[in-house]
């Protein structure tokens, strides 16, 4: 475990290959680098959050992990260096942030990875602690309370933490944020003995059994875990890489295999530029030259073509004249036509009789009249034998003519 000094320089560490390397970013170190807290006597509890990369790259390197709860907590650099680093200084750029002021202050932390005595260990078993955060976990306290008791039921001469993951990073769901639930750590552990009999009860069949069961299995050993750590079972994996074959098969080349063609060669810059002018006027000219033509053509068709053109400049006059005899020779026939239709006389023109002689009255058109443009009403008016309507007065009238006018 590493710490920042004080002083402000480079930070050197010296990790080893294959074992977990944890380096704690403290935040009380970084609050001396920015202005002290507006009021004078209060403490300074900026929010202050870190950014990591490698220099140079946008990114740290793939074996390095980064986790920052909050901005009140501090930030755990953390991971497994390979033996492929070995030897090869990793400089990690180290952001610090205030959140408050929008200042930051940036430090360098040099590691030079080592290799291990005695890497990879040969026995090697994977845990899965349900009620553990990673940055839980990864407090030297727990981490050591753990290993230890590891340490009870394996027995090892040699006990090293390999590399810590999140559940999270394998795929993990986000608990719900309901009686404390927590996400869940795989820690990897390394030993240069073989495994306990505790530890492979979870090979037998029973535990096998109730584990696709879903139920929890039957491990002797539990109760030295359960006082500070739930162990799931279930999932601990068991590696033993002294009886690990190895799976590299030589290729047969037959059917389907492309021969190897060695290592990829990029073209030199020393390539000539092509000059794509011609392509492209190709590409516009000869469309446009087929378009032109198509247009031409049908022009001559639509406008040139056309049946019966000049016969019909010379004959416009004569034609002209037949139409418009003709159409005043319908209109003539049409208006004889309407002075010969029949019409369907009113009731008021039919024969009635008389309210007072008793004689029929003739109908108000005759045969030879057109009444077709008379109104109704006039012709009622000019009747020969209408009877005159007696205005009433004031003398008494005759029974008679109370008769007739009823």
């Amino acid at each position: 475990y590493t710490l920042f000094s004080k002083v402000h320089s480079d930070r050197n560490v010296y990790p080893s290959a294959g074992v977990l390397f944890v380096h704690v970013l403290e935040r009380e170190y970084f609050k001396g680098e920015f202005p002290p807290y507006p009021k004078p006597g209060e403490v300074s509890n900026d929010p202050i959050t870190f950014n990591t990369n490698l220099m140079g790259y946008p990114d740290r390197p793939g074996w390095l992990r980064y986790i920052q709860r909050t901005p009140y907590s501090d930030g755990v650099l953390y991971g497994s260096p390979t033996a492929e680093n070995v030897g090869k200084p990793t400089i990690i750029e180290i952001t610090a942030y205030n959140r408050r002021t929008f200042e930051t202050a940036r430090h360098n932390l040099i590691i030079n990875i080592m290799s291990a005595e005695e890497f990879p260990l040969p026995y090697q078993a994977e845990f899965f602690i349900k009620n553990m955060n990673v940055e839980e976990i990864l407090a030297s306290e727990v981490l050591g309370d753990f290993l230890g008791a590891v340490k009870n039921v394996w027995q090892p001469e040699r006990l090293n933490a390999i590399n810590i993951t999140s559940a999270l990073d394998r795929g993990g769901r986000v608990p719900l944020p309901i009686n404390d639930m927590k996400e869940g750590v795989y820690v990897m552990v390394g030993a240069d003995v073989a495994f306990s009999s505790c530890l492979r009860e979870v090979e037998n069949p029973q535990n096998q059994l109730r584990c696709s069961q879903e139920m929890e299995p039957v491990i002797t050993c539990d109760k030295k875990f359960r006082t500070h750590f739930h162990i799931d079972w279930c999932k601990i994996s068991l590696v033993d890489k002294t009886k690990q074959v190895s799976t590299y098969q030589e290729v047969v080349r037959g059917e389907g295999i492309l021969p190897d063609g060695g290592e990829y060669k990029p073209p030199s810059d020393s390539l000539k530029s092509r000059d794509y002018y011609t392509d492209f006027l190709v590409t516009l000219a000869v469309p446009s030259a087929v378009a032109l033509v198509l247009f031409l053509i049908l022009a001559y068709i639509m406008c040139c073509r056309r049946e019966g053109v000049e016969k019909r400049d010379m004959q416009t006059p004569d034609i002209q004249l037949v139409h418009h005899s003709s159409i005043q020779k319908s209109t003539k026939e049409l208006r004889d036509m309407s002075k010969n239709r029949e019409i369907a006389w009113p009731l008021s023109t039919l024969p009635v009789f008389h309210p007072v002689t008793g004689e029929v009255i003739p109908p108000t058109h005759t045969d030879n009249y057109d009444s077709t443009n008379m109104p109704l009403m006039q012709a009622q008016q000019n009747l020969p034998h209408q009877t005159q309507i007696p205005q009433p007065q004031t003398t008494e009238l005759s029974p008679l003519l109370l008769l007739s006018g009823i």
